[in-house]
């Protein structure tokens, strides 16, 4: 399996968050990971209004995906992460810092863009992540 190597150039300001600026990745094979968002296995929101439960869930459903095609969080080259409302950034970094822990207990992150729109496919849905990774 291909792990990931996290890079930070020289001559770029340290990241804002827990991420790198540059993930290297063997060649290999690539899995693409849709956007996941906070629904159950029957479809239904998880955390309606709730932050901080959404993006669990995310995350649940992303290492589901991801065990589906060979690999796990250690391989994970990018997330691109969306937000539905400008007032969550604060608590996805929150969030993030006790959820990266045990994702990535080495202390490298991979590399992440963070972009807020006006909404997800549906209103209640507060957030949505997809991944790259390299199995």
């Amino acid at each position: 399996m291909a792990e990931p190597t996290m890079l930070e150039p020289q001559g770029l300001s340290a990241p804002v968050g827990l991420y790198s600026h540059v993930t290297r990745v063997p060649a290999g094979e690539l899995l693409f990971v849709a956007g996941q968002v906070a629904l159950d296995e029957d479809g239904d929101v998880v955390g309606e209004g709730d932050f901080e439960a959404q993006m669990r869930q995310v995350f649940h459903n992303l290492e589901r995906a991801l065990v589906a095609g060979g690999g796990g969080f250690r391989n994970v080259a990018k997330f691109t992460t969306y937000l539905a409302r400008a007032d969550d950034v604060k608590e996805f970094y929150r969030v993030r810092r006790d959820l990266f822990g045990s994702l990535f207990p080495t202390g490298r992150y991979p590399a992440n863009t963070l972009l807020v729109v006006d909404r997800l496919v549906s209103p209640d849905l507060l957030i949505e992540v997809e991944a790259v990774a390299a199995v």
